[in-house]
């Protein structure tokens, strides 16, 4: 079997995707999602250069193709060319796993759950329907729940309109501590400590900020604070890592084994948050997890794309023994089903692991043309002085 052609789609429905499909001269083929959304035209550069690696190849040498992808520019490395190789690395895996009439999951090594657990994000915590949320989570039996924080005065839709003066792009970050903290505690208490509650700080604190957050909630109140600093520096998160107890989850920019070294080998991740769509695919992911199952750290698979990755995610979820909870975003995997109109199925808080042959996804890209990409950024954030901060 030989890899005779591959496709990209850059389509919208309901988000941007970048969806690749490779096809081979056995009649299959497999589908893939890149991560590093907003970058979709850099990842598009970055495959006309793989498919001259590509035609010709051998779909069944997974680990090879990885390697040669990820190292033949010389120049190694970075999430917009990482996050191209997951989609390639997805399309070979849905390939090999149809051609075996088996599931991914078990080309990983096999099942080590019958379901996956996912986390609901509620909300930001400045939402009047957030309590009422996190009460239906519980209700519905989910596990876990994660909010945003409160910045009620930062748009939440994606924006085009970049450049703004009329302060909705202003986020102050003192507010937001003490809104956030102040409302957190609430739900806290409200929620008799039934199940982890967790904030995604989204890297828009420095380390002297998230160090003060984390002493303005109750101890032992946070489940996990997510992403509350930049990562590029990890002696900066051991240095927040002296000064609080709270659990970290990290990892979700990680575009290599070898960026995710330093937080695993000196313990600075409690939760490790891998994205198989950014950080090279299911080949390089499953390394990562065996890496933390050594350190007795979980992971927590970020997963905030589309129906691909998430089947992706799923089948990996799946295969590994330190899960705890997967990110789950219905919107993001449900409204698309004339150009999916077959994924994973998720049942309130839990997937099925799959049955069918691959990743058990089908792509119409017929129907994908009906829906091109609309070009957009995320927010751009600015302080109260006009200094820009991360979305």
């Amino acid at each position: 079997m030989r890899i005779t052609e591959i496709k990209s789609f850059l389509l919208c429905n309901p988000r941007d995707l970048h969806i690749i499909k490779i096809e081979t001269d056995a009649g299959i083929y497999g589908v893939g999602e890149a991560g590093c959304s907003t970058r979709e035209y850099g990842q598009e550069g970055v495959l006309r250069h793989f498919r001259e690696c590509l035609f010709g190849m051998d779909p069944m040498r997974i680990e090879h193709i990885w390697q040669v992808l990820y190292r033949s520019a010389y120049y190694e490395g970075g999430r917009i060319i990482t996050g191209t190789i997951a989609a390639i690395d997805m399309a070979l895996y849905d390939i090999v796993g149809k051609a075996l009439k088996i599931p991914v999951y078990q080309l990983l090594g096999g099942a080590c759950r019958n379901k996956v657990f996912g986390f609901w994000t509620v909300g930001g915590l400045d939402e009047l329907e957030c309590a009422d949320r996190v009460k239906e989570a519980i209700d519905g039996g989910w596990p876990a729940v994660r909010f945003a924080p409160a910045d009620r005065i930062v748009p939440r839709a994606l924006r085009t309109d970049l450049g703004k003066e009329d302060g909705t792009n202003v986020f102050d970050v003192r507010q937001s501590m003490a809104a956030t903290a102040a409302r957190f505690t609430a739900i806290y208490h409200h929620t008799d400590q039934r199940i982890p509650l967790g904030i995604d700080y989204h890297h828009r604190l420095s380390v002297a900020e998230a160090a003060q957050f984390c002493q303005m909630v109750p101890r032992g109140s946070l489940g996990f604070l997510e992403e509350p600093i930049r990562n590029e520096n990890p002696d900066a998160y051991a240095a927040l890592r002296a000064m609080t107890d709270v659990p970290f989850a990290i990892g979700e920019e990680w575009p290599s084994k070898w960026a995710a070294l330093p937080y695993i080998e000196r313990g600075l991740t409690n939760y490790a948050r891998v994205d198989v769509g950014c950080i090279g695919g299911l080949t390089e992911a499953k390394k990562v997890a065996g890496w933390c199952e050594a350190h007795y750290i979980d992971m927590m698979p970020h997963n905030p794309i589309g129906p691909v990755c998430t089947a992706a995610t799923i089948h990996y979820a799946a295969s590994i023994n330190n899960l705890t909870w997967v990110e789950v975003v219905p919107a993001f995997n449900e409204g698309a089903s004339d150009v999916f109109p077959v994924t994973v199925e998720r049942r309130g808080p839990c997937y099925r692991l799959p049955t069918t042959p691959g990743l058990g996804v089908e792509f119409d890209e017929s129907a994908a043309l009906k829906y091109p990409m609309k070009m957009h950024e995320h927010p751009h954030l600015q302080r109260p002085d006009g200094s820009y901060t991360n979305w």
